[in-house]
């Protein structure tokens, strides 16, 4: 320290709280929302936390000082959740492997229909966009039921709304067969739900669930947290992380009922570093963008944060051959692809 001027003196001292912040983040995924509600709401502030312990270690880097160590050890320390906010995946030749299948997964925010935007053909070229990328299944959140012509296009669709006489849902589009199907109904209090459907390409069938977690009643933006506001705000985003760990519960119990291979996807309205995201690891379940993602796999449109909240998650009996994501203003989130196919046994 008596080679830093004071102004260099401050900053290690900033430096030092953020890599102790971070360092601490590693624990967050290993603690129930249900016991430690508002702790699982710093999970949403890892992506910054890793920017900018980065952003020092370059300075120190630059300036050729040893408190560089401080950040690239605690950095080092939690690689996995550097890869989780960044990838870099080479391409694989789609030729050399049969039986592909390709899955997209899209919160389409009702395809406008509450105007938030000011684009009128936004049903249209969500619709558009869909065909493009010509997907074999397409699993939708917050689903509205008037735009039948996007789901008329799949031979073989299941789309649950969630309520008898509600407008939204939850919706699986395929171009195969679709033998069985069903909703995990969550409790009628949540506006969100899970549903599944299991897929016949050729020889093989795969479980696909489709899931719209908890939403927060308020968007996690600094907007919001004005200082008369903020601890309302946060502790109402803990209820909601507890809401997601008993939804994933639910979950849970068809995952260990499957007979199939499968893939979980959709809004997790959470991110990679959460309790929920490891506990379906765990599982033995893989995130696709780790396998074959390229960039920072941003999902969700908050400004120039790279908050990734849209997962494909497979099973390991499948392998991931493309990853993409597709920054389209169609939606308050962006849209991913997964071409998987089954591994060679």
């Amino acid at each position: 320290m008596k080679d830093l001027n004071w102004f260099e003196k401050f900053l290690f001292f900033l430096n030092s709280l953020f890599a102790v912040a971070l360092l601490f983040s590693y624990l967050l995924p290993y603690i129930p929302p249900g016991t430690f509600a508002l702790l699982s709401v710093f999970s949403l502030g890892v992506p910054f936390l890793i920017i900018v312990n980065l952003i020092f270690f370059l300075y120190w880097l630059f300036r050729l000082k040893k408190q560089v160590l401080l950040s690239f050890l605690v950095l080092l320390l939690g690689f996995n959740h550097l890869s989780s906010i960044y990838e870099i995946s080479s391409s694989e030749d789609l030729n050399s492997h049969e039986n592909v299948i390709r899955v997209l997964s899209y919160n389409v925010r009702q395809f406008n229909q509450y105007g938030w935007s000011g684009d009128g053909e936004i049903p249209q070229k969500i619709a558009q966009f869909v065909k493009e990328q010509d997907p074999d299944v397409v699993a939708m959140q917050e689903y509205f039921k008037g735009e039948l012509d996007i789901a008329s296009s799949f031979d073989h669709r299941y789309i649950k709304l969630k309520e008898e006489n509600s407008e939204f849902g939850l919706a699986i589009l395929s171009k195969f067969p679709i033998i069985n199907s069903g909703s995990l109904d969550f409790p009628t209090r949540s506006n969100n739900n899970a549903i599944y459907a299991d897929v016949v390409k050729g020889k093989d069938t795969l479980r696909i669930i489709n899931v719209h977690l908890q939403s927060f009643s308020v968007k996690p933006n600094m907007d919001r947290l004005e200082k008369d506001e903020t601890k309302k705000v946060f502790l109402g985003m803990g209820q909601t992380f507890v809401r997601q760990q008993q939804q994933m519960e639910m979950v849970m119990e068809l995952i260990q009922q499957s007979p199939y291979p499968m893939v979980i996807l959709g809004d997790f309205n959470n991110t990679a570093y959460s309790y929920i995201y490891r506990d379906l690891k765990d599982q033995g379940f893989y995130d696709s963008f780790k396998e074959a993602g390229n960039g920072f796999g941003k999902t969700f449109d908050l400004s120039f944060f790279p908050l990734r909240i849209d997962f494909i998650l497979a099973e390991d009996s499948l392998e991931t051959l493309e990853f993409e994501n597709f920054e389209i203003p169609y939606s308050d989130h962006y849209p991913i692809k997964a071409t998987l196919g089954l591994r060679k046994k």
